[in-house]
């Protein structure tokens, strides 16, 4: 399978990027610029492109993120601690963020690849609706129409029922370097620590301080407090 991965340049996307390339064929990796301001991800989306040898190419979509304001992600806004079920947390919502890049996505691969890849996880089921099985299926329904008779695309989404977890045990099988990624201290940097303890890791995410520094101190990742890793 030719695919390509939608990379943020976080735990998660960069883990799936290893994986498509040691089980399939990496055609390439593309992130967006949509006016975050841990506009530091895509200098990690770049390192991975480079280490895996392939194309990295970044979409400037910041004219419709102007216009999809009001969360941390997008404006200058701090991010709330919490459990994902937590009503604080559906200001990180961007909303109909992932149907946009997958839509745009989808565009390029049905020119070039068989498949695209989105890190989508269990975690994020509870209050991002476009991280959910049913959007899954669903926008794959909707792109079988689209490219009828034109392309065969699949959306590839292999970790859209395993928790965070999970993802740090399938990136340590498939050579992710997490030692030298970072996560964002609300706009610090802070490097991880080795995986020499990732079959310790414990079940459960969320996308904040509470419990995804938790799982991931059970991985031997962390040390330390840290606010959010990337999606």
């Amino acid at each position: 399978m030719k695919a390509i991965v939608i990379c943020s340049g976080g735990l998660d996307s960069v883990s799936l990027a290893h994986k498509v390339a040691v089980e399939h064929q990496l055609v390439g990796l593309l992130s967006f610029n949509y006016g975050r301001w841990h506009r530091k991800e895509l200098d990690f989306a770049a390192a991975c492109a480079r280490r895996l040898g392939v194309v990295h190419q970044i979409i400037d979509i910041r004219n419709i993120g102007a216009h999809l304001t009001g969360s941390p992600l997008t404006d200058d806004i701090a991010v709330p601690d919490g459990h994902y079920a937590e009503e604080t947390m559906k200001t990180t919502i961007v909303p109909n963020r992932n149907a946009i890049m997958l839509a745009i996505a989808f565009g390029l691969a049905a020119q070039q690849a068989e498949a695209v890849g989105v890190a989508v996880h269990g975690g994020d089921h509870f209050i991002y609706p476009d991280c959910r099985p049913g959007f899954i299926d669903a926008f794959q329904a909707m792109q079988d129409q689209a490219l009828d008779g034109f392309a065969s695309v699949s959306l590839y989404a292999p970790y859209v029922q395993i928790l965070k977890a999970g993802i740090v045990a399938d990136g340590a099988q498939n050579g992710t370097p997490f030692a030298g990624d970072l996560v964002v201290l609300q706009g610090r940097r802070a490097p991880l620590r080795s995986l020499r303890n990732v079959r310790g890791a414990t079940r459960g995410v969320s996308p904040c301080r509470d419990r995804r520094s938790d799982r991931l101190r059970g991985s031997g990742l962390l040390g330390g407090s840290h606010r959010r890793l990337f999606r």
